[in-house]
């Protein structure tokens, strides 16, 4: 039977898989000039210097809080700060880790209760384990980031002196000393130092980028999302309770609208159908008056309608299914009796539905407070929708005072808790008010 003579255009017979020898060494140091090996080794040196301002900025405020804590808790404050600071890091930190290795570490949640009190936020400011995992990290960034560029420079200088060593010893015995004497170690000690050193070679981009992914998880254990089991029981407490809440939220708003339908649009819908009927019966003998019985039967009739359209604007606005969010909140604005200005849009692929309901019933809900309680002559609403969120700003100039506790407000917290949003409202006495909310764009 005659052999097939055909092969793979550049394969060198006998080689294993057709693949030749140059295609071999190719792909075994391809990883030395590859970018994602300079940016690991970028992350690792540059980790020692952010791990440096990070390790002196922390020590310096635990210590100086520490030391003025016993002076009427004078130290609380810059010991709280510290912490936010440690916050902030971490924050920068997950940046730096998608920038250069694009590794997305999540965000872990917010110690914070835009419900309680300062001394309640204070609390759970010390107390949350995302707290106390990012002091940590602030501490340890500079001690490890220090071990892993001792590791990775290492290798690479070994790397590279080994399989330079020929050529620097002959540079210093012919061209610095002028000596012509051959090299003191015999072809055979250098060849074996050349191929040590492309072994190095070869591992070091592989060691390198290893252990920035073990920079990475000893990041995500830290300043990431977390997965430990009391996070994990905590998160599905809150995910309770906002549940909770939002069952609540929904039970008192269709009450609200049975009362509304009972105490307005029906008790006019009766009126109409008795003036009608009054109208039919007294049409034979009275036409004037019935004709006049008509009429607030039509008076009647045009005042239901608008009941039932606002009912309905309630419930879920026309304009925002027509023509979105935009529409909708520049209607909004247009009916409020202080000056709104809306600036900024929603831009690229449009929100989910229910994430555009919530947005335009919390900025309903503060045009409203605004109206009744800010004495305010400007409103500013702001509207930003990037990295799959949803940002919503209402800003005014009155009196402040708002509560974040109060009927109004604490109902649009449980509804945003309910699809993972925050409310931010900061309201200090004689103003101005800032409401805040983020939401995620797909539900």
């Amino acid at each position: 039977m005659a052999q097939d003579s055909t092969a793979a255009p550049g394969a060198v017979p006998g080689a294993p898989g057709g693949t030749s020898p140059g295609a071999a060494v190719l792909r075994v140091f391809r990883p030395v000039v590859a970018a994602p090996t300079w940016l690991a080794l970028i992350h690792l040196l540059t980790g020692v210097v952010t791990g440096a301002i990070t390790f002196v900025m922390v020590w310096v405020m635990t210590l100086l809080g520490l030391a003025t804590l016993w002076f009427f808790l004078a130290g609380l404050p810059v010991l709280a700060g510290m912490l936010q600071v440690c916050l902030r890091i971490g924050r920068a930190e997950r940046a730096r880790f998608g920038l250069l290795l694009d590794v997305r570490l999540p965000a872990p949640p917010a110690p914070g209760d835009t419900e309680g009190g300062w001394s309640r936020q204070v609390r759970l400011l010390f107390t949350a384990p995302a707290t106390r995992r990012s002091f940590a990290y602030a501490l340890l960034r500079l001690p490890l980031s220090m071990a892993e560029a001792f590791v990775v420079l290492l290798l690479w200088s070994f790397a590279l002196a080994m399989l330079g060593l020929p050529l620097v010893m002959w540079l210093v015995l012919h061209v610095k000393w002028g000596i012509s004497a051959p090299l003191p170690a015999g072809p055979l000690k250098l060849a074996v130092a050349s191929a040590a050193g492309l072994l190095l070679l070869a591992a070091a981009p592989r060691v390198t980028q290893r252990v920035a992914l073990l920079d990475a998880a000893v990041a995500r254990r830290l300043i990431g999302g977390g997965s430990s089991s009391a996070e994990m029981a905590a998160r599905i407490g809150e995910l309770e309770r906002s549940r909770a809440r939002v069952v609540d939220s929904a039970e008192t708003e269709r009450r609200r609208i049975e009362r509304d339908l009972h105490d307005g649009a029906q008790q006019r819908l009766v009126s109409l159908a008795m003036n009608l009927g009054r109208a039919k019966a007294r049409f034979a003998v009275d036409p004037q008056g019935a004709m006049e019985i008509i009429d607030e039967a039509h008076a009647e009739a045009k005042q239901a309608l608008t009941e039932l359209r606002n009912l309905v604007r309630g419930v879920h606005p026309p304009v925002l299914a027509d023509r979105g969010l935009d529409a909708a909140i520049s209607g909004l604005a247009a009916r409020c009796p202080v000056p709104v200005t809306v600036q900024g849009e929603v831009s690229g692929v449009r929100p989910a539905a229910a994430t555009e309901a919530i947005a335009y019933f919390v900025v309903a809900e503060a045009l409203t407070n605004v109206a009744k309680h800010a004495r305010a002559t400007q409103v500013v609403i702001t509207l930003d929708s990037e990295e799959g969120l949803l940002r919503v700003s209402i800003r005014d100039d009155g009196i402040g005072g708002a509560d974040p506790r109060g009927q109004g407000l604490s109902g649009l917290a449980d509804r945003l808790a309910g699809v993972d949003g925050r409310l931010s409202v900061f309201s200090p006495a004689g103003g101005p008010t800032v409401i805040e909310v983020e939401l995620p764009c797909g539900l």
